[in-house]
């Protein structure tokens, strides 16, 4: 519709009186850049800059295409996009865009016609890459084959203007030029004649140039191939041919080809082959193939009866023949291979064997003569062995060096004999020889060293990790054995609290262990194997003992002993922050176990006095007042930070006074008062100590008779407070034990073990009482409470405690 109504526009424009008579015409070179200048339009047209904006100039074309446009405010012509003019104009020697300047207020156009000018931007291109003529040897000089001209875009003289053949050959030119009516043709002449025997085929290059500045051209490839003509007869490439040919040759074997060639080519160079006579019948041996010339046999020959045959051949083309003789010689073979025989062969080969002994001893023959029966032997790819000549034909397998089976257990061992024919044969005996084991290896362990953890308080027998060790021999002489081992041959046995597991090597505890006695164990572990003489290696296990929260805080001071605390001190004018004492404890153990914090537990006015956490310092919290009571008692809880954590208390008293003067008369009262309640507590504690020792009694006596029967039925034997007097007399009066226990001893026939059970006291935890002799009764008897040790509670023949028995121990 646009398009349209610009034809009808221009129409109009073109009927009316205003139009310049004529065009202004512009020429410009095609490729041009989008924007570059033509020309100034306006100035060409007699108008100025500013008309062109204010009478609303603009371009109009035929076609509706805008190849350029206006600049209204210089009034240039500048191309709007790229021109081909190849594209819009094609092969036409001319090419011409009109347009239409338009301008309004008063209505006057201009008629414009911009040449596109050709640049040489295209180069020729032929319609093949490769051209291929047949042209007969026998064609005259002079003859012409026309070829297909190559094509050019471009036009004037940028077009084709010449071409030639590259490389110059004698046979062949190019000829081009025009026919009637501007017609142009391209032209091979033949300049000298062809000879196919000389030159089958004949390749150049075609090169058609234009006239362009720089000139641009195109190639095309010309393949002439000299079509034959039977001109030639056969030729054998030799006039005797000699062959040879094994005896043993099997049938259909190749003799040799026999070769004659023709110069013709196609049905004109073939050639046949046949024999061309039978003197004494010496081809019926043999069969020639009539195409390849190749001579076969057709059985097998034997040296012996003839030493040679000669053939006569004959080579036929389509026309003409040619002939040839052929002489086979029969050559004797080698067909018999080298026999090894073994006399003495010796395996398996201690490792320890010393160089020179001898492994086997072998002969070869062969029963062929002269140098195919001459033999070598030799040893592949040895160096730990040898081969020594013995006598005539005789050789001995030897070592050469030390053996070891750790690094080869077997060696093959392959020993070839080879005769001196052509080609020669072989044979190969193969020895296979193993090497017994010796114990020269030393057990060795993964590790350099262990080190492996336990924590203290352990249960008995805990297993606590594994050494390894392995031995590079086999059989007994690598079967591993572990056990502990003195560091020095002078010093004593090895530490009993741990053992060893003689196969596998697994390491355990077999007592606990307490951290605050030993907190690291060394012990030499080692590993022996079962040779003859054994041979062992050491290693070194350290064990390292983990602390647990197993003890309580201890407090230092205050005293916390029977005797009576003595009193702090404080004047009533003391104000907050006066430091009225300090606790001091300690815990055995180790590590944030033995992190002790501090904390008020009770006191007379709670609100009176400040522990310092970390301190222990108690101190005023505020001012003392004549309201507060003169005796203060306060109980400070120890606590560690283990886990769980344990505790200790620690009792104190403090007396407020006006004067340091007055302290004789608290502390009288003080002591009134002291004597008083101590006087109670002891009348409650003997009245709970007859309760508790009469129904003790009571289960003493009823145990006595249950264990009694049991006795008597499984065979237990039941020791009471009265059976184990005698034995505990020296414990008792040393102290060692805090009361009287039951022990329970079971034995059983034929299994090596005991168990040794510990039973709950029968008698309480009483007040300590000083006791002169230690020969009384169960119920006089006091112990006091030092630790229980294995060696303590143990009879002389126990076996190793399970877990679950060490656990049911009460220590206290």
């Amino acid at each position: 519709m646009a398009i349209a109504r610009q034809v009808l526009c221009l129409s109009a424009f073109l009927s009316l009186p205003h139009a310049r008579a004529e065009p202004i015409r512009y020429s410009v070179a095609e490729e041009g850049e989008s924007g570059s200048v033509v020309a100034n339009v306006a100035e060409d047209a007699g108008l100025a800059p500013a008309q062109l904006s204010a009478r609303r100039a603009r371009l109009a074309s035929e076609d509706g295409r805008q190849h350029f446009r206006l600049d209204r405010g210089t009034g240039r012509l500048v191309v709007a996009e790229r021109l081909d003019r190849e594209e819009l104009c094609g092969q036409s020697a001319t090419c011409t865009l009109p347009f239409e300047l338009l301008l309004a207020n008063p209505l006057q156009f201009f008629r414009v016609e911009v040449a596109v000018e050709d640049i040489n931007d295209h180069s020729p291109v032929f319609p093949e890459e490769q051209v291929t003529f047949k042209i007969p040897e026998t064609s005259n000089p002079g003859s012409r084959f026309p070829l297909e001209g190559a094509r050019d875009l471009d036009v004037g003289s940028n077009s084709i203007q010449a071409y030639s053949i590259a490389p110059q050959n004698e046979y062949f030119s190019v000829s081009f030029g025009s026919r009637i009516k501007g017609k142009k043709y391209v032209e091979l002449v033949l300049e000298k004649p062809l000879d196919r025997e000389e030159e089958a085929e004949v390749g150049f290059s075609l090169i058609a140039l234009d006239g362009g500045s720089p000139p641009r051209s195109g190639t095309t490839q010309v393949h002439i191939l000299v079509l034959d003509v039977n001109d030639n007869a056969p030729v054998f490439a030799q006039e005797l041919y000699i062959g040879q040919v094994l005896e043993n040759a099997a049938e259909g074997s190749l003799v040799l080809s026999v070769v004659a060639t023709d110069r013709d080519a196609g049905p004109n160079g073939e050639v046949s082959y046949q024999f061309s006579q039978a003197v004494g019948q010496s081809h019926s041996s043999f069969a020639i193939d009539p195409v390849t010339g190749e001579i076969r046999l057709t059985k097998p020959l034997d040296f012996e009866a003839a030493e040679n045959h000669e053939l006569s051949v004959r080579a036929t083309d389509g026309g003409g023949l040619s002939n040839c003789k052929v002489l086979v010689e029969v050559v004797d073979v080698n067909d018999n291979a080298p026999e090894v025989v073994v006399s003495s062969f010796s395996s398996p080969l201690p490792e320890n064997a010393l160089p020179g002994t001898v492994v086997a001893l072998f002969t070869v023959r062969d029963r062929d003569a002269g140098a195919n029966g001459k033999i070598s032997c030799a040893l592949e790819d040895q160096l730990l062995f040898s081969l020594r000549p013995a006598y005539k034909n005789y050789y001995e397998l030897v070592t050469v060096s030390t053996l070891d089976r750790e690094e080869t257990a077997r060696y093959t061992l392959a020993v070839t004999a080879a005769d001196a024919g052509s080609p020669p044969l072989t044979t190969t005996q193969t020895f296979t020889v193993d090497i017994s084991d010796v114990n020269d290896n030393v057990p060795v362990f993964n590790q350099t060293s262990y080190t492996m953890y336990v924590r203290e308080n352990n249960v008995p027998t805990v297993l606590v990790g594994a050494v390894s060790a392995s031995d590079a021999d086999e059989g007994p002489n690598a079967k591993v054995t572990y056990s502990l081992a003195p560091a020095h041959p002078a010093e004593r046995p090895p530490c009993s609290c741990i053992s060893v597991n003689s196969e596998n090597g697994q390491v355990f505890v077999l007592r606990p262990l307490d951290y605050e006695q030993v907190r690291q164990i060394e012990v030499l572990v080692s590993a022996s194997d079962a040779g003859t003489p054994p041979l062992s290696g050491n290693v070194t296990v350290r064990l390292v003992v983990v602390d647990e929260n197993d003890n309580a805080p201890l407090v230092l001071y205050p005293s916390q002993d029977s005797s009576a605390a003595s009193s702090e001190l404080v004047p009533k004018s003391s104000e907050a922050g006066y430091l009225v004492t300090k606790v001091v404890a300690v815990d055995a153990d180790s590590g944030q176990n033995s992190w002790l914090s501090y904390h008020l537990l009770r006191a007379t006015d709670p609100g009176l006095f400040a522990v310092g956490a970390q301190s222990g310092e108690v101190r005023l919290r505020r001012p003392v007042t004549e309201r507060d009571a003169v005796k203060q008692k306060l109980v400070v809880l120890v606590r560690d930070n283990g886990q769980p954590p344990l505790s200790a208390t620690a009792a104190l008293s403090a007396l407020l006074l006006n004067d340091f003067s007055d302290v004789h008369l608290p502390h009288s009262s003080l002591a009134t008062e002291d004597e008083g309640g101590s006087l109670t507590t002891y009348l409650i504690i003997s009245l709970v100590f007859v309760s508790v020792l009469f129904l003790a009694s009571m289960a003493a006596f009823i145990a006595r008779k249950v264990c009694k029967s049991k006795e008597l039925k499984g065979g237990h034997v039941l020791y009471g407070t009265g059976n184990l007097q005698s034995g505990l007399a020296d414990a008792a009066a040393a102290g060692t034990l805090p009361h009287a226990y039951c022990y329970e001893i079971s034995l059983t026939t034929g299994s090596g073990n005991s168990e040794f059970k510990f039973l709950k006291p029968i008698l309480p935890s009483l007040p300590p009482q000083h006791s002169g002799m230690g020969r009384g009764t169960s119920d006089e008897q006091e112990f006091s409470r030092g630790p229980v040790t294995m060696e303590d509670v143990a009879p002389d023949n126990a076996g190793m405690l399970s877990a679950e028995q060490f656990n049911s121990l009460s220590f206290n």
